[in-house]
């Protein structure tokens, strides 16, 4: 994972959740291969990048409950 600034991401749309209404919200975009997530509130942080398959492994987790509230709270070997 790197921590490039804005200025490496002059020319990519960044994407918001839909139901996304505030700039509290993260934000994400595709560029060079990889896939760059940041905090809407100060675009000009660094933003965090994955590979494409980092970020599938992610968003499987995502919708199969693994980031839930009660799914965090259980002890870290997932019991």
């Amino acid at each position: 994972m790197r921590f490039p600034t804005a200025a490496y991401f002059p020319a990519v749309e960044w994407r918001t959740a839909a139901r996304c209404t505030t700039k509290n919200c993260v934000e994400v975009a595709i560029t060079d291969g990889m896939i760059a997530v940041r905090d809407s509130k100060d675009p000009a942080n660094p933003a965090l990048l994955y590979t494409e398959s980092e970020w599938q492994v992610f968003i499987d987790g995502a919708k199969n409950g693994e980031f839930d509230v009660r799914s965090l709270k259980k002890a870290p070997s997932g019991k």
